[in-house]
């Protein structure tokens, strides 16, 4: 069946003060591609992070997995995968605390990821707890330098661990982004419309796809501002563009919308 080319009025960006209820609701339902609060962080917490950054054990991806260089701190789960679907706990809880022991060392005079909850929190009514695997506490708050760009792909926690992971079931996902160094150029990122489908595998590129799975989609396009601060679905396909020169540094981790009304965080 031919995909439509009509627009979703309702698929747009806003701009806002600070992050709401309703923003939260609408990018869970679907119903809105992104929320945006520029200056969520100012000037001396980003220059705060980066001095930490260069105290945190950073590395790149393995290339046979991720083609384009991306620079990470900290573990996200997808990472550790395997084929059936299920996680490799040993690595990962061994990563997980390394990384936390880790941010603990580098002293961050402001954390980020703190600021980001509390605030995140306040804005559903309820504190922001952290998603669990048998009770324990999941890491949650990555840190990405993204300056080759990252290809077309969807993160779907329910997809990607079909037989269930945390404690919590989770209805939807959202993507949050905080931005500690932006490029004078490039780097936007592409939301498009458009939610998996069995179709999409002709298209597979590495962990992503090829353009043509997007094709003719409506998309936003976000380009990234110094402190400021990102909400999306990220179920819908996303890409982030090259940039031609500086550096394109976020904070990022996942949120989840429970069953029972409450939201958990991972990365």
């Amino acid at each position: 069946m031919p995909r439509t080319t009509g627009l979703d009025p309702l698929f747009t960006t806003t701009d806002a003060p600070a992050f709401t209820d309703r923003h939260l609701a609408n990018l869970a339902a679907g119903t809105r591609a992104a929320v945006r609060v520029p200056g969520f962080l100012d000037a001396p917490t980003c220059a705060s992070a980066l001095t930490a950054l260069d105290r945190l054990p950073t590395a790149d991806y393995d290339p046979a997995r991720v083609p384009t260089r991306i620079c990470r701190y900290g573990p996200a789960l997808n990472d550790y995968r395997d084929e059936s679907g299920h996680l490799d706990t040993g690595r990962y809880w061994h990563d997980a605390e390394a990384a936390r022991a880790a941010w603990q060392r580098a002293g961050m005079r402001t954390d980020p990821i703190a600021i980001a909850l509390a605030r995140l929190g306040s804005a559903w009514g309820a504190a922001v707890s952290p998603a669990t695997i048998g009770g324990r506490a999941v890491f949650g708050g990555t840190l990405r330098e993204i300056n080759a760009g990252a290809l077309i792909h969807y993160d779907d926690l329910n997809r990607e661990f079909p037989a269930g992971l945390f404690d919590q079931d989770v209805l939807a996902q959202l993507a949050f982004n905080v931005w500690v160094a932006v490029p004078a150029a490039g780097g936007v990122t592409t939301v498009w419309r458009h939610r998996w489908e069995p179709a999409d595998e002709e298209h597979r590129h590495a962990y992503g796809y090829r353009p043509g799975a997007v094709g003719d989609c409506q998309k936003v396009t976000l380009a990234p501002q110094p402190g400021g601060a990102l909400l999306f679905n990220p179920a819908n396909f996303h890409a982030v563009e090259p940039n031609p020169g500086g550096r394109r540094i976020a904070f990022a981790l996942f949120l989840g919308l429970t069953t029972t009304g409450r939201l958990i965080a991972w990365s």
